[in-house]
């Protein structure tokens, strides 16, 4: 099956809203087997929507349109649908009472405007909107499937995840469909595609591996798609390329799209262990990837954001003579950081960041994008690694907490 997404938005093409609708719908169809052949965002004018239908349906069996179901008068989608597949407006009863239902939780005067949202084209199968009052709307016409939705992420993607796959899936179903994804850290994306390129070139035909990069992490995402192999027999054979791939790269890797700073933090629950940190270049940056985990208090204990000299040596207690002798940015004071850090927030680890996040404040002896990351360990040592990084400032501080937290993830591992 072929599928073509549709945005309609003013907003989208002037940049006021960024369309993450299509990302996850791509990303989603995918895992079903449906193939994205174009991505179209256009206008709120009748015309565009018109235009755009008429061309999506010469090359898509699947027509996926987000946007333009409000209830203001800007909001023209189901109006024009309507139109274009030559119907009247009705009231669906479930809409309404979805809406009238909604409203009255949150204590709002019912208006026209609102109950109007119920209105749909009489050739379509309202979808319910468990989020939301406006609902979505799907039809199969000339001989392609059209489903319209909200452009409100959240509210689309409940409608796609209760109703519309399935519908798909029975549509799409001759297909044995598998795909399996592993994250591997600290290998560029070129290096990693020459370490296993004899391993892509032998996939059969209906097996395909994807390279997914950011900064210093790489999913790799094997999907196979077959007609004649059963589920089965696709997952048993992903997972022995996955096998023959994991053989190349050690342990650099973990399962799954998972964040990497929820990987870490279920190790340390595993483990029953706690981490710190203190942080210069990265501002507070790595902590914060560790606290964005629901549950992270189980495990981390705390932060020391110490930027400057002086708040380095009262708060960590820091040398001053070798502060001057050897600078913030180097491998000594990066370890004493950690060891310090690691005695006053009293953690089985502490991971230390000083570095040059840039744009200025380079050297030739220590450029933009010189960083230093250590860590603490339960046995009283302590590891640091010396790292060059590149790109804008926050490209620098995301590579060092990519590396600081897979520095951790290895630790806990050994």
């Amino acid at each position: 099956m072929l599928a073509e997404i549709i945005t309609i938005g003013d907003e989208i093409l002037i940049g006021q809203t960024i369309d993450t609708n299509s990302a996850w719908l791509g990303n989603r169809l995918n895992e079903y087997g449906i193939e994205v052949i174009q991505i179209t965002s256009i206008n709120d004018k009748k015309s565009s929507i018109i235009k755009a239908l008429g061309e999506a349906e010469k090359r898509a069996d699947l027509v996926l349109i987000t946007g333009g179901l409000g209830p203001t008068k800007d909001d023209i989608t189901k109006k024009v649908l309507a139109e274009y597949f030559e119907c009247d407006l009705v009231y669906d009863k479930s809409a309404q009472e979805n809406i009238q239902t909604i409203l009255k939780r949150l204590n709002r005067e019912i208006l026209q405007i609102n109950l109007d949202q119920a209105l749909v084209p009489e050739k379509c199968i309202a979808i319910q909107n468990s989020k939301g009052t406006a609902p979505g709307m799907y039809f199969e016409e000339n001989n392609t499937i059209y489903v319209s939705m909200p452009g409100v992420p959240y509210e689309m993607r409940a409608m796609m995840e209760n109703d519309i796959f399935k519908r798909l899936q029975s549509k799409n179903s001759s297909y044995a469909i598998e795909h399996h994804t592993i994250t591997v850290v600290g290998i560029p994306e070129s290096h990693l595609a020459t370490n296993i390129e004899h391993i892509e070139n032998s996939l059969p035909d209906y097996i395909k591996l994807a390279y997914l990069p950011h900064l210093n992490l790489v999913r790799l995402r094997l999907s196979a798609k077959s007609i004649e192999h059963p589920v089965e027999e696709l997952s048993t054979q992903i997972q022995e390329v996955f096998n023959q791939i994991k053989m190349i790269i050690g342990d650099s890797w973990f399962e799954g799209e998972t964040r990497l700073s929820a990987v870490v933090g279920e190790s340390l629950v595993t483990n029953e262990k706690t981490i710190g940190t203190i942080e210069s270049c990265t501002g507070g940056f790595i902590a914060s990837k560790l606290t964005e985990i629901p549950g992270s208090s189980a495990y981390f204990k705390g932060s020391l954001l110490t930027y400057a000299y002086e708040t380095k040596v009262s708060l960590v207690k820091i040398d001053q003579n070798l502060l001057n002798k050897v600078g913030a940015v180097s491998k000594e004071v990066c370890e004493m950081m950690a060891k310090n850090a690691q005695n006053i927030l009293e953690v089985d680890y502490c991971i230390s960041s000083t570095g040059i996040a840039g744009p200025g404040g380079g050297t030739n002896e220590k450029p933009v994008g010189l960083v230093f990351i250590g860590l603490a360990k339960p046995d009283g040592s302590v590891m640091v690694e010396k790292c060059q990084f590149y790109g804008t400032r926050q490209q620098i501080v995301e590579r060092t907490s990519n590396r600081a937290l897979d520095m951790l993830r290895k630790a806990i591992k050994r």
